[in-house]
């Protein structure tokens, strides 16, 4: 990650509130030179909570159109454990193009790249950038920007937890030395194989460390993994 980044997740840390996540946001926003950043959540009540920079404009058009129904971005990431390019989404419904048009229209953008995050008792929250470019700028941007997006969606999610009324913290796990030494080296970015050979271990070795660790955290792939190790202090980079 770069410093900028560094620096905005330590401001995430200190968040006290949901004015901060939304000036967080704005500053993620400017920072990635995007036209839009938006974190979006559902808890198991069905309560919903959101900030981001889409335009007021179009949040009002949204809910008056009750595009939810057949948003593809909001089903397709609902269907999903990993992040989603929105070009790889169905878009070929009439109802879906004309939602796409009026999206544009309002300065959505029309590239568009959505995490999916699922946190405890049936949370369910999305990580959304969009951006007006042409598909090859935007598939370098991802390429560039993918890791440091994912974590920081986690980061952002667990800030929002913490603010849900009513909850109640959840234990952090202890990761063995092995674990710890293994996330570490992943979230550096290390490949498995060098992993392996940094902790002179097999690959098979490595991926029972792995699993073992993503189990402990309640992670759904390994770069969940990470990231919640990350969050909760257990690994530091």
């Amino acid at each position: 990650m770069t410093p900028a980044v560094e620096t905005i997740l330590e401001d995430l840390e200190r968040a006290t509130g949901a004015e901060d996540l939304q000036c967080l946001i704005e500053s993620l926003r400017d920072h990635f030179d995007v036209d839009h950043m938006v974190y979006h959540w559902v808890n198991s009540n069905g309560d919903q909570y959101g900030c981001g920079t889409y335009s007021d404009a179009w949040v009002a058009r949204y809910l008056e159109k009750d595009y939810l129904r057949i948003d593809p971005v909001v089903s397709g990431c609902y269907q999903r454990f990993h992040p989603v390019d929105w070009k790889r989404l169905d878009w070929s419904s009439r109802a879906v193009r004309s939602f796409q048009l009026d999206a544009i229209h309002h300065g959505v953008g029309n590239q568009g790249f959505s995490i999916p995050i699922r946190g405890p008792n049936g949370q369910f929250a999305m990580f959304t950038v969009s951006h007006n470019t042409d598909d090859d700028s935007w598939a370098a941007f991802i390429e560039a920007y993918r890791r440091d997006l994912i974590l920081i969606a986690y980061y952002f999610n667990q800030k929002a937890l913490e603010f849900e009324p009513g909850r109640s913290p959840e234990p952090t796990p202890a990761l063995s030395p092995r674990e710890v030494d293994a996330m570490t080296l992943l979230a550096i970015g290390y490949s498995r194989g060098q992993v392996a050979q940094t902790l002179a271990i097999s690959e098979h070795t490595l991926r029972v460390y792995i699993e073992s660790a993503r189990f402990k955290l309640g992670a759904h792939n390994t770069t969940h993994a990470v990231a919640r190790a990350m969050s909760r202090g257990l690994i530091v980079v």
